[in-house]
């Protein structure tokens, strides 16, 4: 491939930060605010986030400098711990880490367009087999042809998948910029729109959990009982959280946050059509890194500006909206906004006065309509990037080999048709949302033994060339365990069922292997 069709850094950059930006940004901060129930609390989560992701995308850059060929993190993985573990690792990336994470977001890009079109939900098809009902819904029928039109897309070459992640990529950091300058606007006190700064307010908020009312108990040990039951007051919704269980109840809500910066070392996968990857890489990955650091901190600063954190009491919100607006996204707050949907919130807002149905609307629409350039562009990324990875797996004999082959246009074409399909069962599964949790915690464990890897290879291979070597080594990597091991126990003992469940789904791949080894007489 002739330079002027590879990825340079510009390119390299906005495939880092595009594939990170789908949906999350925009979700999970609602259900973050659940979990913790304080303003700085949530907002440190984000900044935590971040550090650990440019941690490892540094040390990520070290071994992308020593081995710039394609397959990046199946590579390093295969180095250092062998072909085995190379291949769970890629095992994990096909069956859902990348596959899942390409269904979640097709299905989120279907629902938001459903907004403007048909309900996402509306049943196109269905049938009955062995007494069950089978159902395809519109949301589906989308989200599938989104999936293989960018396929399609991918498969006529290096350039239009690169022009698509250009155009969809700066599309919605301007959007995106456009929000969160409201916001501070807002925050240093413009009058924007008579939107009331709840900043400072939401920043004294203390460490507390949300417990559902399907949770509650609504007995006291003194009660009263009338014909044999026992009385009682409700505990609060919102319960104090300090020691260990703030610990876990902050690990368990940097998964939201975790989820929505993964992605981001797809370049790795295409080091073959990166110019001067051992140097280009590391930088995209920095600098792709750090910008969707910042600008999701901001975003969630914005949203701490214009929105109260656990939602109005009902004095406040009767003198603000009136009876008729008490489920609106502005008095539920960003803790309950609906359907989580707190950019929604946010964004119409800053669009008009809580009371201006209209002005809500807009903000829908606009809020929707960067959620779809967000959710398309991101799955462009992952699309591109992740059948690099399983043409590597096929070249040394470890998937099927069809993958292996270029097209016309000399890209894997059919590595990308085998991702298209398998991502289009899991939207028709409507398992996709649970595997993607599953994995999440699968793919921090993947972070954290590539990372140490870095400190595997100094000591075993002293004397390797490293074009680029990793800031304040030892100290970061080591720092990065610390905290994302951190992270991952409390994810464990806070969330065990989707821990153990995605290990369990990481570890078939090690009986697989030595179906692909002994075909091929691999050892």
């Amino acid at each position: 491939m002739s330079a002027t069709k590879k990825l340079g850094l510009f390119d390299s950059t906005l495939l880092v930060s595009g594939s990170m930006i789908g949906s999350g940004i925009f979700l999970v901060t609602s259900d973050m605010t659940r979990q913790l129930g304080s303003g700085p609390l949530v907002l440190l989560a984000w900044v935590l986030t971040g550090v650990i992701t440019l941690m490892a995308a540094l040390s990520f850059g070290e071994l992308a400098a020593m081995m710039p060929n394609a397959g990046g993190q199946y590579n390093f993985v295969t180095r250092i711990y062998g072909k085995r573990m190379g291949f769970v690792y890629g095992w994990a990336v096909f069956s859902v880490i990348q596959t899942g994470v390409i269904a979640a977001v097709a299905m989120a890009f279907a629902k938001h367009l459903g907004i403007f079109t048909w309900n996402h939900e509306e049943v196109v098809f269905s049938f009955v087999c062995c007494g069950t009902t089978f159902k395809l819904l519109a949301g589906q029928l989308l989200a599938i042809a989104s999936i293989f039109l960018l396929t399609m897309i991918n498969s006529l070459g290096i350039q239009q998948g690169k022009w698509v992640q250009r155009i969809f990529t700066l599309a919605k950091l301007i959007a995106l910029s456009a929000l969160i300058m409201g916001g501070l606007y807002v925050l240093f006190g413009g009058n924007f729109n008579g939107v009331k700064n709840y900043f400072w307010e939401n920043m004294l908020s203390g460490a507390s959990h949300y417990v559902s009312p399907d949770d509650l108990n609504p007995l006291k040990p003194n009660g009263v009982s009338v014909g044999g039951a026992q009385l009682g007051e409700f505990v609060p919704h919102w319960q104090s959280l300090a020691g260990i269980g703030l610990i876990l109840a902050f690990s368990s809500a940097m998964v939201g946050s975790l989820f929505s910066s993964d992605a981001w070392q797809g370049i790795t996968f295409m080091s073959g059509e990166v110019e001067n990857p051992s140097k280009t890489i590391p930088k995209a990955l920095l600098y792709g890194t750090f910008v969707v650091t910042v600008v999701y901190c901001l975003a969630n600063v914005a949203y701490m500006a214009v929105l109260p954190l656990k939602g109005l009491n009902l004095s406040d919100a009767m003198a603000t909206v009136g009876p008729n607006g008490l489920s609106s996204n502005f008095t539920l707050g960003i803790a309950h906004a609906d359907q989580d949907r707190v950019g929604v919130a946010a964004s119409s807002v800053l669009m008009g006065s809580a009371q201006n149905v209209e002005a809500g609307m807009m903000g829908l629409v606009f809020m929707a309509t960067l959620i779809m350039v967000s959710t398309f562009g991101c799955n462009n990324g992952l699309i591109l990037a992740g059948s690099r990875l399983y043409k590597a797996m096929a070249d040394q004999g470890l998937f099927f080999k069809s993958a292996a082959k270029l097209n016309q246009k000399n890209v894997p074409g059919n590595a990308l048709w085998m991702q298209a399909f398998w991502a289009s069962a899991l939207c028709l599964s409507g398992t996709y949302g649970d595997l993607l949790s599953y994995c999440t915690f699968a793919s921090l464990l993947f972070y954290i033994i590539t990372v140490a890897g870095v400190l595997i290879l100094r000591r075993r291979e002293p004397n390797a060339d490293r074009p680029y070597r990793v800031w304040g080594y030892p100290y970061l990597p080591i720092i990065y365990l610390i905290i994302a091991g951190f992270v991952a126990v409390g994810i464990v003992v806070s969330q065990f069922s989707i821990a153990i469940t995605g290990i369990g789904i990481v570890a078939l791949g090690w009986p697989i292997y030595s179906i692909f080894s002994k075909r091929n007489q691999l050892t």
